[in-house]
């Protein structure tokens, strides 16, 4: 059974949830929540912790073990989102060429929107091809939040 909490940011609520010793989700309050109990675990104060120093700009990478559920299309893109830098970005078609499949940008896009652990992998470094600020799960202003936090720390 999953195990989840909420923690309140600059950024708005955001939960996050466990199960069997790995994060699964990382949501913002406009996202659909999982189904899971609500208690906090070892796992999940860190995790809580963890989020909580990154937003403060103290933190730049993330060491808690992770397993979102996906296709194994979503899994190579949410592997390949983990190799964009602290405070880069790649485009959709980068993202799409890394793992392999250069015509993929809209597939790449559908498996950013599907990520489930928001900001530990993070789809907020996607942007378009042109610079432009597409699409985020938590929105556009707060994608635009997490790369001005990457750009000044």
């Amino acid at each position: 059974m999953k195990r989840m909490i909420h923690i309140d940011t600059r950024l708005g609520s955001i939960g996050i949830a466990e199960e069997d010793g790995h994060i699964t989700d990382v949501f913002f309050s406009s996202e659909t929540p999982p189904q899971a109990l609500t208690e906090q675990t070892p796992l999940l104060k860190d995790a809580a912790a963890q989020i909580v120093d990154y937003l403060a700009g103290r933190r730049r990478s993330f060491d808690l073990p992770l397993l979102p559920c996906g296709t194994e299309f979503q899994k190579n893109v949410w592997n390949a989102l983990l190799q964009i830098p602290y405070g880069q970005t790649k485009t959709y078609q980068e993202i799409a060429e890394a793992v392999g499949n250069p015509k993929a940008c809209r597939a790449v896009g559908n498996a950013n929107n599907k990520n489930p652990i928001s900001i530990l992998i993070p789809c907020h470094r996607v942007i378009g091809k042109n610079g432009s600020m597409v699409g985020y799960g938590g929105g556009l202003a707060i994608k635009e939040q997490l790369l001005a936090l990457e750009r000044t720390d």
